[in-house]
């Protein structure tokens, strides 16, 4: 209706610009882009000066993810008006989207000589900081850009031109960059920090800051006491006290006989002062109108950091486990209490452990057990004092060190608690918590530890029933949903999870932070429309910040927040560099070819879309960033079991090494079309100029690189590294390297090269090359049918009434169908080469109307391999249907459940939990089963 309205109009003005440019938004909006983008280019040929044609041209560029026509606009709008402040200011912020930071200097001061208003000058300091940000040369930025902007900045001062706060942090933070510590200190104490006032304590922080660069101790701890006078609960100026007093006490410095102690007043500089001034903290807290943490933790601190240092003094302050005990009785019902404790449990001795429990459960109120039943808390504060008793047990290990009759009893008390709780949460809403979800959470864990450590299959499936029965109570815990996602995925379950995540509602930056939770298992399940999605999802959110970023930017100068353009900059070169980004770019394309390539488009249009080329490599592999949250899932499990900053590496290591396997397969797979060249005679000139030649040496290039990957692959898993139950999920290398679809893929290229050599060389002289290709066929069958009988096996069986799942197979018959696709891409490129030799030789058979021809070998082999290639993926096709009716005819019904551990509510969601899984499986043999219908006719059409 726009484009017709905006027609009507067309009819009356012709030259009405901004009705041009409404039209072509309509039709950018309805995909006809070329017809828009022509449009466009009418007007702003023009160079059209009515703010509305403007404006709708910016927002028409801006859909069309091309800002810098939007930078010629505006230049051309201000040569023809050159005194508007609203053209320049716009031309300023156009410059600001592209990151043109010498332009954005010059357009700056243009339009301070206009309307010389401050915020013009300083926009005009800050791209000159930009400027310096992003010089390659860290010298030119010392030497050239900083020094300019700080010299601009001075003119203003000595002039008292210094209007808001937004220009005194612009110097600070010129001053800061140029290391001149001493003068940031001078601008904040003196009168421009006065300014200084929209954050708290924003003038402490920054000479705090500064004092530290400069190794003022003395300073440092005189203002963080002075601060602590204030405020006894600001963690921050603890941790700075500490500091500064350890480091006086190292350099054995003393106060001078007269005068002050330091600009900032009175320093403390013994470990006496220092357990006096806490003391006094504690002593001053009780007066206090709400009980204050910072004092008690102060405490426990200073005996950490003295019983670091090897110092005897920590006696003084009294025993740990005392501390703590007082802790625990004052904020026990607090969720803060754990976290708080958690960090200093090393403290304890662990001959104490279970000593120090007791003696907490000793204080919580408690009903009186009756008959053998268990002891409960009246109330919601006995409650959560309790919890907080049993997530500790879980963080000193007491749980880990247990066999497990006891951890099943421990389940068993654990899920009773977890019942009687949620009395206490019948008026909660259906976006609370359950006060005891985390019982719940705590048994699930337990049941995990009997599952992956000592094989009980039992336990996985009841760890879903709590979690699902949890979330049936509490539907908003997120927790209950991370754990879930993890676990059926561990299962080889994807369908389950999708409405999971879905339902986590995952905003802007947790897409890269926990969406590996998902991408990581979507491909590898089988269930392919649903992984295409969960890849857009991610995808569109990395190029939408694109755009979002040089909006936030824009805001940025318009507002005076100069010190949050770097950060934003920051951000969005995170998020480009970032690892998940990369992944889910190269799975989405693998799986975009593995869906279309040869079956809806053929390989060379899929690859075109795509733009995609062999020679192009777009990862930052130097830059590239982990952004995931390995920590997502909450956990009570001791140091030694917990993730380690190893474990970390291990992951990003593995992960890269990885991601280089795909991202080199998926640039082998674009090189096969361009090889394909038209027909002509063979050995002549031409092959080398039509570029072919060289693009066989980009694929024998991308070949060796793949070698060189997959070595370090293999060296990579020789480690045998296993990963923290909740920490990082595991790449699919390992089951790629054990189910053989990596020596397949590896020779399958090697074959590409190959049949190159017997296209240029012909087939006279060709003997050798012909064996080559002719066994090369034969041992690919072979490594075909290795990894098809890898695939064989039921996905779920019935042993002793319990349900076993084997989600290997499944991933293996995934890896199969990505390998036989790759193998009839390449038997296509084969087929293309062969056909027009056989049809040659047809001719001359013809010809001479001799019978006597004898065909090639080659033809032989390959026509063998066709037959037998067709042959292997029927019977695939055959064992995926034996798989569906498995699945089909398994009566969950008759599992017998009768364990003891499980109520009648419990058995009906393990009902559930079973049929999510078996229907998962069956949805993913279904595509996979589609997938390799249509391959198979594919292997049908190659007959030479």
């Amino acid at each position: 209706m726009a484009i017709q309205q905006a027609d009507k109009l067309l009819k009356k003005h012709k030259d009405l610009h901004c009705a041009k440019v409404l039209k072509a938004i309509g039709l950018q909006r309805t995909g006809k882009q070329d017809e828009a983008f022509a449009l466009a280019q009418e007007v702003a040929a023009l160079e059209p000066t009515d703010d509305n044609s403007l404006q709708a041209l910016t927002i028409l560029y801006r859909e069309m993810h091309r800002p810098e026509l939007v930078t010629k606009l505006y230049e051309a709008a201000v040569k023809k008006v050159p005194n508007s402040e609203e053209y320049h200011s716009h031309l300023f912020m156009a410059y600001a989207r592209v990151g043109e930071y010498k332009k954005m200097q010059q357009a700056g001061m243009a339009l301070y000589k206009i309307v010389p208003k401050n915020p013009y000058y300083f926009w005009s300091v800050m791209s000159l900081i930009m400027q310096s940000i992003s010089a390659q040369d860290e010298n030119l930025s010392k030497t050239m850009f900083l020094p300019l902007a700080e010299r601009m900045v001075e003119k203003m001062v000595k002039e008292e031109k210094i209007e808001a706060e937004a220009e005194v942090e612009l110097y600070y933070m010129i001053l800061e960059r140029l290391e001149k510590y001493q003068e940031a200190l001078s601008v904040v104490r003196g009168k421009l920090g006065e300014k200084l006032t929209s954050e708290l304590q924003s003038r402490e922080n920054k000479c705090m800051a500064m004092y530290k660069k400069l190794g003022k101790w003395p300073e440092c701890n005189a203002l963080s006491r002075r601060l602590l006078l204030k405020n006894s609960d600001d963690w921050q100026f603890y941790i700075t006290y500490f500091e500064s007093i350890f480091q006086l006490i190292d350099y054995n410095w003393t106060p001078p006989a007269e005068g002050e102690h330091s600009l900032e007043g009175e320093v403390h500089y013994s470990v006496e002062q220092a357990v006096k001034f806490v003391e006094e903290r504690i002593t001053e807290e009780a007066k206090s109108s709400r009980p204050l943490r910072g004092p008690y933790l102060a405490k426990l601190e200073l005996i950490r950091r003295l019983r670091h240092r090897g110092c005897n003094d920590e006696y003084k302050l009294g025993d740990p486990e005392e501390l703590m005990f007082q802790y625990f009785k004052k904020f026990g019902d607090k969720p803060c209490c754990l976290t708080d404790l958690k960090v200093f449990v090393d403290l304890l001795p662990s001959s104490q452990y279970t000593k120090f429990i007791n003696q907490l459960l000793g204080v919580i109120p408690l009903s009186a057990p009756v008959d053998g039943d268990l002891a409960l808390p009246a109330d919601i504060k006995a409650l959560q004092q309790h919890l907080c008793v049993v997530q500790l047990s879980r963080v000193l290990g007491l749980y880990h060190s247990v066999d497990k009759t006891q951890k099943l009893s421990i389940v068993r008390e654990l899920m009773l608690r977890y019942h009687h709780g949620l009395q206490f949460g019948k008026s909660c809403l259906k976006t609370e918590l359950q006060f005891s979800d985390y019982y719940c959470l705590l048994a699930v864990h337990l049941l995990l530890d009997l599952w992956l450590e000592e094989g009980e299959e039992l336990a996985v499936w009841q760890s879903l029933t709590l979690l699902e029965e949890g979330l049936s109570h509490s539907p908003s815990n997120a927790q209950f949903k991370l754990l879930l996602i993890r676990i059926y995925c561990m299962l080889g379950a994807f369908e389950p999870v999708v409405e999971l995540y879905s339902s986590l509602d995952a905003k802007h930056i947790q897409h890269d932070t926990i969406g590996y939770l998902l991408t990581r298992y979507a491909e590898s399940l089988g269930q392919y429309a649903a992984a295409s999605q969960s890849c857009n999802f991610a995808l569109r959110f990395f190029h939408s910040n694109q755009k979002d970023t040089s909006e936030y930017i824009i805001q940025a100068y318009k507002y005076g927040a100069f010190e949050k353009i770097p950060e934003f900059i920051a951000f969005r070169n995170r998020l480009n560099s970032s690892l998940h980004f990369a992944q889910v770019r190269t799975e989405r394309m693998l799986l975009d070819l593995l869906l279309e390539a040869n079956i809806s488009t053929s390989l060379e249009e899929s690859i075109k879309s795509m733009s995609l080329s062999p020679e192009e490599d777009d990862i930052p592999w130097k830059d590239l960033r982990d952004n995931r949250d390995l920590t997502v899932l909450f956990n009570w499990d001791p140091k030694d079991r917990d993730i380690s900053e190893e474990h970390r590496r291990l992951s990003l290591e593995e992960e890269t090494i990885w991601l280089r396997i795909r991202s080199l397969t998926l640039r082998l797979i674009s090189g096969l079309p361009s090889l394909s060249h038209a027909f002509q005679p063979k050995n002549s000139e031409k092959t080398a100029e039509n570029g072919v030649s060289s693009k066989i040496d980009t694929i024998r290039a991308l070949l060796q690189q793949l070698e060189v990957a997959m070595d370090s692959g293999k060296r990579f898993l020789e480690q045998t590294i296993q990963y923290p139950v909740l920490g990082p999920p595991p790449t699919r290398m390992a089951g790629f390297f054990s189910n053989g679809s990596c020596q397949c893929q590896t020779s399958l290229f090697y074959l590409v090269s190959d049949i190159y050599e017997l296209d240029t060389n012909g087939l006279e002289d060709s003997a050798d090359i012909q064996e080559r290709i002719g066994n090369s066929l034969k041992s690919l069958l072979e490594q075909l049918t290795d990894l098809f009988n890898k695939c064989k096996g039921d996905l779920i069986e019935v042993r002793d009434g319990i349900l076993k799942t084997h989600p290997n197979v499944l991933e293996n018959v995934v890896f199969f169908v990505e390998t036989l696709s790759i193998t009839l891409w390449v038997s296509s490129y084969c087929d293309s080469v062969l056909r027009p030799f056989k049809s040659n030789l047809q001719k001359k058979k013809k010809k001479k109307k001799e019978t006597s021809i004898v065909m090639p070998p080659v033809f032989t082999s390959f026509l063998d391999y066709v037959t037998e290639l067709q042959t292997l993926t029927s019977n695939v096709i055959d064992h995926i249907k034996g798989l569906e009716v498995m699945l089909t005819a398994l009566k969950l019904e008759e599992l017998s459940l009768e364990d003891t551990l499980l109520s009648q509510e419990e058995k009906k969601f393990t009902k559930t939990v079973q049929g999510k899984v078996q229907s998962s499986y069956q949805h993913s043999i279904q595509e996979i089963g589609e997938l390799l219908k249509k391959r198979l006719d594919t292997v049908k059409k190659l007959k030479i």
